[in-house]
């Protein structure tokens, strides 16, 4: 097999690490998801609830801030990206894998076997998902939902140079109204095809 990397994007109740998961057991290949915090936290010497929240912060893009970071030492979010990156690219070295988020397809781009894919699924869908199998229990569950994409494209627009969710800035994107199977089995074609 060839060293085959494959980024999963997701909408928030989408499915994706899932989907992700699944596809990297059939493959039997390596699944990357929350193991990639930890090792950020170990190379970095932050929690590895900070490391959470920080993806979840949101940067800014202001030009005076920006002026004046450039001459100050990197800000925490942004050497928290930067260990992230170091870690993701050492995971790769490993070995074929299967990484969920953090803008691992931003970082890998220049990886000649990286297959880039986002998931999305309908808004009732993912609140259904979010309610049963996350347990989510916010009394608007739709704005939660929502607002978790806009924390993950916020994270996303800042770091990388494309823009979360458009479909130019991935090799492959899936509404998963068609099924996890279904989805594993595209994604898996698409990688096998590469």
């Amino acid at each position: 097999m060839k060293h085959i990397v494959i980024t999963i994007g997701r909408e928030y109740g989408s499915g994706g690490r899932l989907i992700a998961k699944k596809l990297a057991d059939q493959m039997d290949i390596t699944f990357y998801d929350k193991q990639l915090i930890s090792d950020v936290a170990k190379k970095t010497g932050f929690s590895e609830q900070f490391i959470r929240n920080s993806e979840h912060q949101r940067p800014t893009n202001s030009f005076l801030y920006d002026l004046y970071t450039s001459v100050q030492t990197p800000s925490v979010p942004d050497q928290v990206f930067i260990a992230q990156a170091k870690v993701i690219k050492e995971a790769v070295q490993k070995g074929p894998c299967v990484i969920v988020g953090r803008c691992a397809d931003y970082i890998l781009r220049d990886h000649p076997h990286c297959l880039k894919v986002f998931i999305n699924a309908p808004l009732d869908q993912r609140v259904r998902r979010a309610r049963e199998e996350y347990g989510v229990q916010e009394p608007n569950l739709e704005s939660y939902v929502v607002r978790q994409d806009k924390a993950r494209a916020s994270y996303y627009n800042y770091f990388a140079t494309g823009r979360w969710g458009q479909s130019r800035e991935y090799d492959l994107c899936i509404n998963s109204r068609i099924g996890i199977d279904a989805a594993v089995a595209v994604i898996r074609a698409a990688a096998e095809a590469i």
